[in-house]
């Protein structure tokens, strides 16, 4: 007897998302296979995120859209465990906010969930606010390679706007997650350690596609250099020393001036005026 495919969970934990969140649950409602759940986590937000939600629940009744708030604390990872720890299906997606579905992701996650050794995928993502979108989407696949190779296909690191994990395996490891109080890690490369400690299989799977904003270019290079090293506060919260886990953040590190510069280019481009004809 064939086995179903598994019941796909979307957690979206949200703070202060009014200007994409719409996109983004549009993209998760219109999708090839309908997933189990599409879950909405409100972190305290001070603007119309949830009003958002609740009006979208109203124009989409047959889409499982479900709205939840998490106002215990401020922060990603309380709101991330909120959702996962009440989410029901067998597979639990988590994406951002900003985060826009292809139209076959929850189709690609249960096709990687299809082999029972899986226990968590993860897929490359397309800035859909920068130029030359599929190119881009090339280039973010071959990073991705890249850092599997420079990490000796060792580790396999969950990316957080677009990864997905077996309900089984998060309960194995949601006692163990670093809470991260300060805000100094990467949240997704803690699960993806813990993961690892449990001998836990995580699949890169290139045809699950998110789309992403390219928006963290915005920050100076302090902050931007801030954000890469949270790597490095990760691996030295989990006593991790091997310096094949050091690929991702000499990837991120090259990546940003290149980057930064087309999107400039891109943002001045989309930002002049049209010309008419006579004018």
């Amino acid at each position: 007897m064939a086995v179903p495919p598994p019941a796909v969970s979307i957690v979206i934990p949200a703070y202060n998302e009014e200007s994409v969140i719409r996109q983004c649950l549009i993209a998760a409602v219109y999708q090839s296979v309908p997933a189990h759940e599409i879950i909405v986590v409100d972190n305290l937000s001070t603007d119309r995120t949830a009003e958002i939600v609740r009006q979208m629940q109203l124009e989409y009744p047959e889409s499982p859209l479900i709205l939840l708030n998490q106002d215990r604390s401020q922060g990603l990872i309380a709101t991330r465990n909120f959702g996962l720890n009440h989410a029901t299906g067998d597979v639990l997606g988590r994406i951002d906010a900003d985060s826009v579905l292809e139209p076959d992701w929850v189709e690609e996650v249960q096709a990687a969930f299809a082999d029972e050794s899986v226990h968590a995928a993860t897929g490359p993502v397309v800035y859909y606010d920068m130029p030359m979108r599929r190119f881009g989407l090339k280039a973010d696949d071959k990073m991705r390679q890249l850092m599997l190779k420079l990490a000796k296909h060792q580790y396999h690191f969950l990316f957080g706007s677009n990864m997905a994990l077996r309900r089984s395996a998060w309960e194995i490891i949601r006692a163990e997650t670093c809470l991260d109080e300060k805000d100094e890690m990467h949240e997704d490369i803690d699960l993806s350690l813990h993961l690892a400690d449990h001998e836990l299989r995580i699949q890169y799977w290139p045809q699950m596609v998110s789309g992403m904003s390219a928006r963290r270019l915005e920050d100076s290079p302090r902050d931007y250099r801030y954000y890469v090293t949270r790597f490095d506060r990760t691996y030295k919260a989990h006593n991790v020393k091997k310096m094949a886990l050091k690929a991702p953040m000499v990837v991120f590190f090259s990546v940003y001036f290149p980057a930064k510069l087309l999107r400039a280019i891109h943002t001045v481009n989309t930002a002049q005026p049209v010309r008419r004809g006579g004018q």
